[in-house]
């Protein structure tokens, strides 16, 4: 199925069906359904250390195939207190001169690694040209916001500067994206780089998480799931982030002063997924702005989908949509 593309509103919720499952792909109602009868407790009754060793042992089952790459470098990248973030990159070529995509992953800022989304960014180097530095921010309960954010500035910051050159790289073609909070992430990075004057080719917002509190119309129609519920969203910033902060825009993106002159976006969403009104809203936040936005809306998959290529044709355009637009990114 192809991604549909729609007028920017704020509005992009439709009727309040009360079946939920109704609005699945075949495809996606399948896998919900069979994830529903694991034998296994939901996340938000787990410790965060159980939570990640759960997820780490799930790593690969619904992704695609992980393609083989000519680099596959693993690198330490220098923090702001002295800490050595782990990184990957990931390159389709051993040419020199190629541009970079940093990649944030998904996860709540609680779980996921650079190994989680490995495959995913294995395949948008395959299928960009470019090359993609995946990093291993540090995550919660062990370090709260606004670690991950300083992490990700960090990073970027190394990349822009002398991370490019030490690794063959093209350092004035940049971009920064990510999934779910490493959206989040990339957003917040794309705002700073234009506060500190470093141009970047696009900021790739994949069902990027943007608001404050969860009180838009998809929060409450999908409250229960599939697959992400408000009793996940509710453990995962428990673990991440005071209540006190949470109207801090490094938390929440849609609560920026001002994105006049940020990078351009690629905003890539899922119809079924409590962040689906927010990630709309903040298009719009962007578009108003003047920011040259792309919004593609794939209908009936949920939050996660892009890491289920194996089952969920969605998926794959996904990943061939990202690949495409950084490709026109880069070559402008």
């Amino acid at each position: 199925m192809a991604p549909v593309q729609r007028a920017l509103r704020p509005d992009l919720t439709m009727d309040h069906s009360p079946d939920i499952h109704a609005r699945l792909t075949p495809a996606m109602r399948l896998l919900v359904e069979r994830m529903a009868q694991a034998p296994y407790p939901p996340m938000h009754t787990l410790t965060a250390a159980e939570a990640k060793a759960a997820y780490a042992a799930s790593i690969g089952v619904l992704d695609v195939p992980r393609p083989d790459l000519p680099r596959v470098q693993d690198l330490r990248i220098p923090a702001r207190d002295g800490a050595a973030l782990p990184a990957r990159l990931l390159a389709p070529s051993s040419a020199a001169g190629l541009p970079v995509l940093l990649y944030l992953h998904g996860g709540g800022f609680t779980i996921g690694c650079v190994e989680s989304h490995d495959t995913v960014c294995r395949v948008l180097a395959r299928q960009s040209g470019a090359a993609v530095l995946s990093l291993d921010y540090r995550l919660a309960p062990e370090h709260r916001f606004p670690t991950a954010v300083h992490d990700a500035w960090d990073a970027l910051h190394w990349l822009a500067g002398e991370g490019a050159a030490a690794l063959g790289l093209d350092g004035a073609r940049i971009a920064v994206g990510g999934d779910s909070a490493g959206g989040t992430l990339a957003a917040v990075s794309a705002i700073h780089a234009r506060d500190v004057g470093l141009p970047l080719a696009l900021q790739l917002l994949i069902y990027p998480g943007t608001t404050d509190h969860q009180d838009t119309d998809s929060h409450a129609l999908y409250a229960q799931g599939p697959v992400l519920d408000k009793a996940l969203i509710d453990w995962f910033f428990h673990h991440y982030i005071d209540s006190v902060d949470r109207s801090d825009w490094r938390f929440a993106p849609l609560k920026s002063a001002e994105v006049e002159g940020v990078a351009p976006a690629w905003v890539g969403l899922a119809e079924c997924d409590p962040l689906v009104d927010e990630g709309v809203l903040y298009a719009d936040k962007l578009r108003a702005a003047g920011v040259p936005v792309a919004l593609e809306i794939y209908r009936g998959v949920v939050h996660g989908f892009m890491t289920m290529g194996r089952a969920i044709a969605e998926a794959r355009q996904l990943h061939a949509d990202a690949a495409a637009a950084l490709r026109q990114a880069f070559e402008a």
